[in-house]
């Protein structure tokens, strides 16, 4: 019963992750045209921690310097993060969206949200906020297995 539960698991996960990165390339664009869909998910960490590392981002999501540094170029070429030296270490640079990336996010954020409201029309908010929290568990479980790892 457990290894079919898994395949369940895995099949609705990959089923969403394949949905999740459809909808992204649509986000994506929504905020600029030239932004791609992975970016989407830089953005919305900066602005959840204004003032974070570039070192930080890629330990979180689980990239190298080298491709968050390429991300982040771009996403400064497009007007949409700026850096500023870090006051505690003068190698490093704090980031930041810029009053034109904070703009373009919130708006396609709202949009995304209103999408969100809508498919689940039928959920009730104890159903929402159950789904929210089990899937918070499931990031911070699988993030705890892949440093074991």
């Amino acid at each position: 019963m457990v290894d079919e539960q898994f395949r369940q698991l895995e099949r609705e996960l990959g089923l969403l992750l394949r949905r999740a990165q459809a909808s992204s390339a649509s986000i994506s664009r929504d905020v600029h045209p030239d932004l791609e869909p992975a970016a989407y998910s830089l953005l919305a960490l900066i602005a959840a921690s204004p003032g974070v590392r570039a070192s930080d981002l890629a330990l979180t999501i689980g990239v190298g310097r080298g491709t968050m540094s390429r991300q982040l170029a771009r996403l400064g070429t497009l007007g949409l993060v700026s850096r500023r030296p870090d006051p505690d270490d003068y190698r490093g640079q704090l980031l930041e969206l810029t009053d034109e990336g904070r703009h373009r996010f919130e708006t396609a954020q709202q949009a995304r949200r209103a999408f969100l409201r809508h498919a689940l029309a039928g959920w009730s908010e104890t159903d929402i906020e159950g789904l929210a929290t089990q899937l918070g568990r499931l990031n911070e479980d699988l993030a705890a297995a892949r440093r074991a790892h």
